[in-house]
């Protein structure tokens, strides 16, 4: 079954500082639960293609944050400990005990603030594409960007075009080509054009994150759950 076929076992949605945050599950809770984790211009449905790759052999949780796909959108200050916290909310309303847990990019700083949180409720963790520490040029990319989103539709549009120079590599747009790349593009802006400020509010929830990563580390270092780390 392709992914444009793919449809949840179960949908719905949990309460967050009085907003809606949409979940969707692959299974019926027979299995081990592996959770994916969104990057920051993703939803849900970016992951319907790897669905197939842990389906059935472990159910599949996926949930969008505040500003994303089905979630709420309000224009308010979003932090990552509460997007974890969320997290924690669907995994009691399922009845999953423990998950495996994987985050990508944005969704590994969730990820991370989850496993400091929530340690006795993970199997595994796996974080891929994320920075353990602030990083200048990730500051300066993260300024840069700031600067796209609050100057309007018509600079991010602009934005749109050269944010894959950042996040894709050589090897891939070579495969998937200029024209293949094109249709992504658009449903990016098209999905974020009128809510720039869901753009906006998930970026700087980084700068807090960022800034209690050393105060935190004794925290990080108390999780014992086997992790993968794929940094960068």
């Amino acid at each position: 079954m392709g992914a444009q076929q793919l449809e949840p076992t179960q949908q719905g949605s949990v309460i967050l500082d009085g907003h809606d945050i949409h979940w969707e599950r692959f299974g019926t809770g027979g299995r081990e639960a592996v959770c994916l984790l969104n990057g920051l211009a993703m939803h849900t449905r970016a992951w319907y293609g790897f669905v197939p790759m842990l389906h059935p052999e472990f159910d599949v949780v996926l949930y969008d944050y505040l500003g994303q796909g089905g979630s709420a959108k309000p224009d308010e200050p979003v932090s990552i400990d509460r997007l974890a916290d969320a997290l924690d909310l669907i995994r009691g309303e399922l009845g999953i005990d423990r998950l495996h847990l994987m985050g990508i990019s944005y969704g590994g700083f969730v990820a991370l603030e989850y496993a400091r949180q929530y340690r006795h409720r993970l199997h595994t963790l796996t974080l891929s594409g994320i920075l353990l520490f602030p990083e200048e040029l990730f500051e300066m990319y993260e300024a840069l960007s700031l600067r796209f989103y609050r100057r309007g539709p018509e600079a991010f549009g602009l934005y749109t075009h050269y944010l894959y120079e950042k996040i894709f590599g050589e090897a891939f747009v070579r495969r998937v080509t200029r024209d293949g790349l094109e249709p992504m593009r658009l449903r990016f802006e098209e999905r974020f054009g009128s809510q720039i400020h869901s753009l906006i509010r998930l970026t700087e929830a980084q700068d807090p994150h960022f800034a209690a990563v050393v105060e935190r580390l004794p925290e990080y270092r108390a999780v014992a759950t086997p992790a993968l780390i794929m940094p960068g």
